[in-house]
């Protein structure tokens, strides 16, 4: 009897330390809306390996919704998570951009607020093979020929575009000529940066310490203001260019939690950020301590969405803050509109001096042949158009398009066909790229223009 009464008290002991050891619920769902391999990933399953191993949630799991820098998955998480206390979404600074830049119908106005995590900043880099061996190179093709200098980084509009944005501003040059190639998840933009397909690598320290320790990029820049401890990596300021951002990330609940249900999520997160795991995650990632919940987060939030959309739409990267009075048109659409105008007035003036059409004539086998074959070449000249684009460049592309479809309809003169497709496609990329300020792939020519 006492044998039992001993089992038992020790058995409602061991309950109620359960219970107050676990603030959180059972199993806690956490979603990182991006592709596996990224910051919300790494972030994601770091948290799920804490809250499991100090004992605040009996069991965790990941799940990843990737796409147009995070805000698929806001959209997602307000719609079908409305209500649920068993489910925290990461967020952040890269978020905030999205929703400016692509103009989202839903905003992080929709979500419940927990609490900031940490702050992250970036890093600017090279592939060890680059002939770029310093910021200082680095400035100087990036001010000869702005467009030949690919960046390769995360979502449009997201931390690591800001910053190509913000050193183009500080080295003299318009943010709009920046080559800014946007990868859905941290782990295509590395696979980028490291097989060499983009010039510069942007990212966050963390994904990018194993290969600047492995010597596969070279490290030109952290965004801090000051060079981080065992990190040999100069800062922007210190070599002369006035750039310095941190990115930072945090956590949502969905619209809709109880009261009760949000003091839960508060409580665990809290409890999270307390632990000693979480405090050697933050060494080990090289991560900041940047905790802030309640109302305070809630107002760095609304402060941070006002400043995000100020920077974006200096640097002519974002479309500006909803509600606003719209842009003027710029030269391309001006261009465009010309260009059809032009064509509508010379297609009214051939149609009004049209005569009578001449009465039918059979036609030849041979010249059905020829028109099959005419359109035979033009399909021909389209699809290589399409791949030589991205890997040869415009200039190239487009004068093999050209000359083909040239060829097509009168194969008389090769060599003149090829001398004015060359000099048309040359003409159209310094019209789009130098007057327009368009993007187009300079290819194999990058080093020329």
């Amino acid at each position: 009897m006492a044998l039992r009464l001993i089992l038992g008290i020790a058995l409602a002991v061991l309950v109620v330390h359960t219970a107050t050891a676990q603030p959180g619920p059972d199993h806690l769902r956490l979603i990182a809306p991006a592709a596996p391999g990224g910051g919300w990933d790494q972030t994601a399953r770091v948290m799920q390996a804490v809250l499991q191993g100090a004992g605040l949630v009996r069991t965790s799991s990941v799940e990843n919704i990737p796409g147009a820098a995070g805000t698929i998955g806001l959209a997602r998480f307000v719609s079908a998570e409305r209500g649920n206390g068993d489910v925290l979404m990461l967020s952040g600074l890269i978020m905030l951009g999205a929703v400016v830049t692509h103009q989202s119908p839903v905003t992080l106005r929709e979500v419940t607020p927990i609490a900031r995590l940490l702050g992250e900043y970036e890093v600017v880099v090279v592939p060890a093979a680059s002939s770029i061996r310093s910021l200082a190179d680095l400035v100087d093709v990036f001010r000869a020929r702005p467009e030949s200098v690919s960046w390769g980084g995360g979502s449009a509009g997201g931390t690591d575009q800001i910053l190509a944005g913000l050193f183009a501003d500080a080295v003299g040059v318009s943010p709009s000529r920046v080559n800014y190639i946007a990868f859905s998840g941290g782990g295509e933009s590395l696979s980028a940066i490291l097989g060499g397909q983009v010039t510069v690598g942007v990212n966050g320290l963390a994904e990018l310490a194993p290969h600047i320790e492995a010597g596969s990029v070279r490290p030109l820049a952290i965004s801090s203001a000051e060079r981080l401890p065992g990190l040999d990596v100069p800062t922007f300021q210190e070599q002369g260019v006035d750039v310095e951002i941190e990115n930072w990330r945090s956590v949502v609940a969905p619209p809709g939690v109880s009261a009760a249900e949000r003091e839960r999520l508060d409580r665990v997160v809290e409890a999270m950020v307390r632990s000693p795991q979480w405090q050697d995650a933050l060494v080990r990632y090289r991560w900041n301590d940047r905790y802030l919940a309640g109302t305070a987060f809630a107002r760095f939030a609304a402060a941070e969405e006002a400043r995000v959309e100020g920077i974006l739409a200096r640097l002519g990267t974002g479309a500006g803050a909803r509600g606003e009075a719209a842009a003027p048109l710029g030269r391309y659409p001006l261009f465009v509109l010309l260009g059809l105008a032009v064509s509508a007035l010379w297609s009214a003036r051939g149609m009004m001096r049209a005569q009578r059409p001449p009465a039918e004539t059979p036609v030849s086998t041979e010249v059905v042949t020829g028109r099959r074959g005419a359109v035979a070449l033009v399909v021909l000249a389209a699809a290589i158009d399409v791949l030589l684009l991205e890997r040869a460049g415009f200039i190239v592309a487009s004068a093999a398009l050209f000359w083909i479809t040239a060829r097509a309809f009168d194969a008389t003169r090769p060599v003149r066909d090829a001398a004015f497709a060359l000099g048309i496609s040359v003409a159209c990329y310094v019209v789009f790229v130098r007057w327009l300020d368009l993007s187009l792939p300079a290819g194999m020519l990058a080093g020329w223009l």
